[in-house]
């Protein structure tokens, strides 16, 4: 079955990938009921982005090819390090494929990806009531430096 530990394959999307990047963003978003553009507006936006060396996107296909998830991330300079600072900008996997390590394989590929280029730290903004989320970064080194009582975003670094 397409998900299952070892039949999932993760690589760095393309260009021609951009319509399912487009296709996965827009599923997370109705999935958690954001506002979002359509999917063929993403494919848009994607498409050129994909080229770009600042940003990485990380695509796991099920063993027929299938969508099932991706990891989305853009670099910055900073002057705090002599290389640049990564932001996990999304990582989203297929409902009903989650708990099968998809997500731990598109967050190594990506933090693979952006320690080749350079990168010394990550950043991902989590939803503080999402214990869940929480806790995956976190079991991936991530620690929160924004403790808080309040919903709000929280700020989870993880130094390459």
């Amino acid at each position: 079955m397409a998900g299952e530990p070892g039949t999932n394959t993760v690589r760095d999307a393309v260009a021609d990938d951009a319509g399912t990047v487009g296709r996965l963003l827009y599923d997370f978003n109705v999935e958690f009921e954001s506002p979002t553009p359509d999917a063929e507006t993403f494919a848009r936006r994607f498409r050129p982005l994909l080229d770009r060396p600042d940003v990485i996107v990380a695509l796991a296909e099920g063993e027929t090819g299938e969508p099932t998830g991706f990891a989305y991330l853009t670099l910055r300079p900073t002057p705090y390090y002599d290389g640049r600072l990564a932001q996990l900008e999304e990582l989203y996997v297929v409902p009903g494929l989650r708990d099968r390590g998809i997500g731990t394989a598109l967050l190594t590929h990506a933090i693979d990806g952006v320690r080749a280029r350079g990168a010394h730290e990550v950043h991902i903004n989590v939803d503080e009531i999402d214990a869940d989320t929480r806790r995956f970064y976190e079991r991936h080194g991530f620690r929160n430096i924004e403790p808080g009582t309040d919903y709000r975003m929280l700020c989870y670094i993880r130094e390459l």
